[in-house]
């Protein structure tokens, strides 16, 4: 029996650091665990000490760390420490930092008074710990040992200087090459190694990684996940692909792009057209990439896009630039909409009091969220398809009555637009859907990947399943928890065509957060679920619980978050630049971006538009802007400026608690972006006492048998 060979990043950063002259005896070794990896003398032995089951094979004075399972091995380190012995047992060594856990949460992140600067100057980043000898670096930075680990020369200078392991966090330079430093230089947890991703790649091509060529490796998907790759894919209808967050749905969507891309050539299509959409132009950005690097010179045949983008250029080419009307247009229309209507209402005197009555009750947001994103973005005609809709995620129940007075809003609504000479995005969706039905020469594609489909609306969705040239060739993936813009629906109501029995499949292992994060995230969320099936998740990684602290004012939250990141960066071996930063505003945003680097961090606020994930420093985005991304470490807050979730007078109470679980579900999204780190810090309650207003109770739902409260009352 031949064994897999798979690589864990931490090998591969391990193997620059070996002498060039011993690199083929370790790849010759290497090719011996092919053949058989079980442990032999003293060749092969287990090491004992850490929870999973990880050996050791030596090679000359250099040790192979490696594990494996049925039909695999996968290589997690190599170094040339000596081994030790208690008894008859070989042990882990001692590592020069211990990373399996934060420090003891409570004094780390129990607020302390802000330190007194003088009034002429700014503060530093100076390091405190540095007089700690566990802090010093336990291996010079030289620029012999820099050149062996092919760093490039620019970043030479920063390195050298740095002494310490502080001074490696904040450094300004690229993380991979801050994680092969840490790799190199100290003792990896192998425990924690073990679930880095796994690297596909043969001996020739860790021998030309070693002499210089960085050549991205292949990304192995797991069981679970390889087999949705081709899962149904030669059914006769279309597949749909759900899982939490951190399951890996886009990484499947990804990977099945190529499949069927493979496909598509294989039955003589010689340059076939691919269609693969996502949300937001952030995710765009990001999914056009990865699918760079995994199709190389194939993708050219794969056109990235939001179902907007697609929906305007159709648009466009028909009848010319359309004028979209903003969200205030749109609201100042409504308002005047609104005297038209109940002034022409339809029906008896009785029925007239009725319908002006749920016009006049319900807010205007809400009416405009109504007519946009159940009527218009449901492209339901007439009356009566409205009055049969179940209207999924709506709390607010409407009976026939109160539909028409609604939809007789609707009418007079889009006859403003109309007088006006603009339309909404939901209007524009439905006209360029006509567009391509109509057409004499359709843009088609051979296939349609959507991913992250929870997020758009009804219209949306069919759109993109009519650009599909064959059902078959659309993939489809989805979270409904993740749902923060459009209301919930049925697939029924999308189209009929998307009918997806025997072709649903679930992910359940989350690769992207801790168990302790996701479980504190779910308990959360328990009241905003949208998904009426409780998926039974499964963990790749565990780590402390997430943090929920009290602050007094904006001056003490600050302080707080430079030390948390400070902290948080170290343990877990990491530059400041994996620090993010939620908010509820762009106003909170920006005056904590101020803040960090007032207090020496640096640290940019970006929104969804402007986004630069390789930027330097500490990420600071609106909670929405977050959809999609992951970060090592997450802190949650912003939540002195004004009433969290903003909710307008006169809302009734059903619509309160609509707004309240939408934002929930965006709280939720907003958690499960923390991979390994997550803080969330709310006002105390004395400070909200002393402004007169009340704290949200979307920041107090945290149950303390997950979160680590402290001594915060929430």
């Amino acid at each position: 029996m031949t064994f897999e060979l798979l690589y864990k990043p931490t090998f591969t950063n391990q193997l620059l650091a070996i002498p060039q002259d011993r690199v083929r005896q370790v790849l010759e070794k290497i090719e011996l665990l092919r053949e058989d990896p079980k442990p032999h003398g003293k060749l092969k032995k287990k090491l004992h000490g850490y929870k999973g089951n990880i050996y050791r094979l030596r090679s000359g004075d250099q040790r192979i760390i490696y594990t494996y399972g049925d039909g695999w091995v996968a290589l997690l380190g190599v170094d040339a420490r000596k081994d030790v012995y208690k008894g008859q047992k070989l042990v882990a060594g001692e590592t020069e930092l211990d990373v399996s856990s934060l420090p003891d949460m409570q004094d780390l992140l129990t607020p302390t008074p802000p330190p007194q600067y003088a009034s002429d100057s700014q503060p530093t980043a100076e390091d405190e710990s540095a007089a700690d000898p566990l802090n010093y670096l336990p291996t010079k930075l030289t620029s012999d040992f820099l050149k062996r680990l092919l760093v490039p020369d620019q970043f030479f200078e920063v390195l050298t200087n740095c002494k310490t392991l502080d001074d490696l966090t904040s450094a300004a330079i690229p993380e991979s090459l801050r994680e092969r430093i840490f790799d190199a230089v100290t003792t990896p947890n192998f425990d924690q190694v073990l679930s880095q991703p796994d690297l596909v790649a043969g001996t020739d091509d860790l021998l030309k990684f070693k002499e210089g060529n960085l050549l991205g490796f292949l990304l192995k998907l797991n069981p679970e996940q390889e087999k949705y790759v081709t899962w149904a894919i030669d059914s006769k209808g279309p597949t749909l692909l759900k899982g939490g967050p951190g399951t890996g749905k886009s990484t499947v969507a990804l990977y099945r792009t190529r499949e069927v891309l493979a496909r598509l050539k294989a039955e003589g299509i010689a340059k076939p057209k691919i269609l693969f959409t996502t949300y937001t132009n952030a995710l765009v950005k990001f999914s056009q990439q990865l699918l760079t690097q995994l199709l190389e010179a194939d993708a050219k045949f794969v056109e990235v896009k939001t179902a907007d983008k697609i929906a305007y250029r159709l648009v466009v080419k028909a009848t010319g630039k359309p004028a979209i009307a903003s969200h205030a247009q749109q609201k100042r229309l409504l308002k005047q909409a609104l005297v038209d209507a109940i002034a022409s209402l339809p029906g008896n005197r009785l029925q007239q009091q009725a319908q002006q009555l749920i016009l006049q009750r319900l807010h205007p947001d809400y009416l405009l969220e109504e007519l946009n994103s159940v009527i218009a973005a449901r492209n339901l005609q007439p009356l009566a398809d409205y009055q049969a809709t179940s209207r999924s995620g709506r709390s607010v129940r409407l009976n026939k009555t109160q539909r028409q007075a609604i939809w007789h809003l609707y009418e007079h609504f889009s006859q403003q637009l109309s007088e006006q000479s603009v339309e909404t995005w939901p209007q524009l969706r439905n006209r360029a859907l006509e567009i391509l039905v109509t057409a004499e020469s359709p843009l088609v594609y051979d296939a349609v990947i959507i991913d992250e489909a929870q997020d758009l609306e009804p219209n949306a969705l069919r759109l993109l399943a009519q650009l599909c040239r064959q059902p078959n060739r659309l993939f489809i993936t989805a979270d409904a928890n993740q749902s923060i813009y459009g209301s919930g629906f049925r697939w029924a109501d999308v189209s009929k065509s998307l009918k997806f029995v025997g072709r649903t499949g679930i992910l359940r292992v989350n690769h992207r957060t801790t168990e302790e994060i996701d479980a504190a995230a779910h308990s959360y969320l328990y009241d905003g679920s949208l998904d009426e099936k409780t998926l039974e998740p499964q963990y790749i990684h565990s780590g402390p619980p997430p943090v929920v602290r009290a602050v007094s004012d904006r001056e003490q939250e600050g302080y707080l978050l430079a030390q948390f990141c400070r902290a948080a960066a170290r343990e877990f071996r990491l530059g400041i630049g994996a620090c993010a930063v939620l908010t509820p505003s762009d106003r909170a945003g920006k005056a904590i971006a101020g803040q960090l680097s007032y207090l020496g961090i640096e640290a940019h606020f970006m929104t969804s538009k402007d986004l630069d994930l390789n930027r330097k420093g500490v990420k600071v985005l609106p909670l929405k802007a977050a959809k999609g991304l992951e970060f090592p470490i997450v802190i949650i807050a912003g939540f002195f400026d004004g009433v969290y979730p903003y909710i307008p007078k006169g809302t009734s109470e059903l619509e309160i608690q609509e707004i309240l679980a939408r934002e929930r579900r965006t709280l939720f999204v907003a958690m499960t972006r923390a991979m390994r780190a997550l803080l969330v810090v709310v006002p105390a309650a004395q400070s909200m006492s002393q402004s007169k207003r009340k704290l949200s109770p979307l920041l107090q739902s945290f149950s303390p048998d997950f979160w680590n409260l402290g001594n915060t009352d929430v």
